[in-house]
């Protein structure tokens, strides 16, 4: 192959087959997290009228960002650019090639690289439905979800993993704490500020219909982390074992976390506060899975599974904002916690790319990532509001989503 043919941000591909395999199936389970699993998670903690409209957000969240991604959304996130976002020679993956590799990952063929990253591109916008879950108008969400993934996602993948700023001053994001949670938990707060509570709020019961299909989701979701946290090691190595590890063990310390503290204030344990303690966990270790011991991995589940609980049960109901499902309370304070985190515990002896991490440096990124965020949802909600418009009307709500806007109801 002629090296002259590569684009700025490619090199020749060196392909490393047990790490192909493990990232070719890291693909498969990061995708499964958004279809079937958060649909699931979703979909049963909302009310049974509104079932559909929940997993119809997160089927909308794969097709607008997978069809954005090849366009250009790929282009913007790891083509060569500047210190913000990334140039459009890659746009419709021309020259993507079978022989091509992305210079990040010179042991996986490209197309593979571009498919895993895509499925991180799209359960972040699907997890910020989880706050403004039955109220908005379907046709203002894929309005959002396209803009957010060019406006938001794309600049701040970009500026995190993909040769922008933050990557070079040396904050640490090894699977998306700040890129995927933080990102989408701000925007999910935004939401839900603009949007306003769902009618009944604070007065009627608006109780998850089937914890069972919330805890079938939270599974797949657990299962399909390990391609989340393990994958982003681009390898089959030591660094991708201790990620499933520290995974597990942050998933498992946190539940228990939040189950010890909402035992203690609501006397009484319930499986929604252990399955949201535990996809908190696995939030909070995401950002540093391959960077820290399993004791680092402890504390940061611990930690995160209490922070969670303090932000989906008492900081949502001191600021009197309806987050439906608790996207800020678990992703939002689980990501920071955990970003935060990563700057005490990483270890070197572990990775060496933790070598020189400061919580300074993770409070620089996550600064930044939330202002990002929180600006240009605000922007994104504001096209929607003057175009689709935001939030269907009374009636339709009270009749519930699945019937007003798609015309299926759950027998």
């Amino acid at each position: 192959m002629n090296p002259a043919a590569l684009l700025p941000h490619q090199a020749a591909l060196q392909i490393d087959p047990a790490a192909t395999g493990w990232i070719l199936t890291s693909t498969a389970l990061v995708l499964m997290m958004t279809l079937p699993g958060l649909a699931l998670f979703y979909g049963g903690m909302v009310r049974r009228k509104n079932v559909i409209g929940a997993v119809a957000h997160s089927t909308a969240a794969f097709m607008v960002v997978t069809v954005l991604w090849f366009a250009v959304g790929y282009s913007l996130s790891f083509g060569s650019g500047n210190a913000l976002i990334g140039g459009l020679d890659a746009a419709f993956l021309n020259g993507v090639r079978i022989d091509t590799a992305h210079a990040l990952a010179p042991a996986l063929p490209e197309f593979l690289w571009v498919a895993y990253q895509l499925t991180f591109a799209i359960i972040t916008p699907a997890l910020i439905a989880g706050a403004f879950a039955e109220r908005m108008k379907f046709t203002a969400s894929l309005l959002f979800f396209a803009l957010w993934h060019l406006i938001v996602y794309a600049p701040v993948a970009h500026q995190v993993w993909g040769g922008g700023w933050m990557g070079g001053l040396g904050v640490l994001d090894f699977a998306g704490g700040a890129v995927v949670h933080v990102n989408a938990g701000v925007a999910g707060l935004v939401c839900a500020l603009v949007l306003g509570p769902r009618h009944g709020f604070g007065r009627d019961n608006l109780a998850p219909h089937n914890l069972a299909f919330t805890a079938i989701g939270a599974g797949l979701l657990m299962v399909g982390w390990m391609g989340f946290n393990a994958g982003s090691a681009w390898a089959a190595d030591g660094i991708a074992a201790v990620a499933a590890l520290n995974t597990i063990l942050a998933a498992a310390a946190a539940a228990l976390g939040w189950l010890v503290v909402e035992w203690i204030d609501h006397r009484r344990p319930t499986l929604l506060g252990m399955l949201s303690g535990l996809v908190g966990g696995l939030v909070g270790v995401t950002p540093a899975a391959g960077l820290v011991n399993p004791q680092g991995a402890m504390a940061i589940g611990l930690l995160a599974g209490v922070a969670c609980w303090f932000g989906a049960v008492k900081l949502k109901r001191w600021l009197k904002v309806d987050d439906s499902l608790d996207a800020f309370g678990v992703h939002g304070m689980g990501g920071i916690v955990g970003a935060l985190l990563t700057g005490v515990f990483a270890d070197a002896a572990i990775n060496g790319a933790a070598e020189g991490a400061t919580i300074l440096k993770q409070a620089i990124g996550l600064i930044a990532v939330i202002a990002w965020s929180a600006v240009g949802t605000g922007l994104i909600l504001l096209v929607c509001k003057f175009t689709t418009g935001l939030r269907v009307d009374r009636e339709q709500e009270i009749e519930g989503l699945d019937s007003a806007l798609h015309g299926e109801t759950l027998h």
